[in-house]
């Protein structure tokens, strides 16, 4: 795998748009996110987490947490080991 993928046994998706704007529509909150999460999300998955979270009247911050559980669930279904 090239780029900045990482060694990840994850399946990678094509995107329909453009990354950047994509990312650059998103929340302030959200968009900080994305800069420290350890997996190379897409604006789509993640603006629909956070909607989801939102909706059932969630906090921001709660929203934030709901990701990072997401997170935590994909990188435990990662068959490679990842090392720091």
């Amino acid at each position: 795998m090239s780029g900045n993928l990482g060694q990840s046994s994850l399946h990678r998706k094509r995107r329909s748009r453009d990354p950047m704007a994509a990312y650059d529509s998103l929340p302030a909150p959200l968009r900080s996110w994305l800069s420290e999460a350890a997996l190379p999300w897409s604006p789509a998955s993640a603006r629909r987490i956070w909607a989801k979270s939102l909706a059932k009247g969630l906090s921001p911050e709660e929203a934030l947490a709901t990701l990072a559980h997401a997170e935590v669930r994909t990188l435990a279904r990662d068959k490679v080991a990842i090392r720091c």
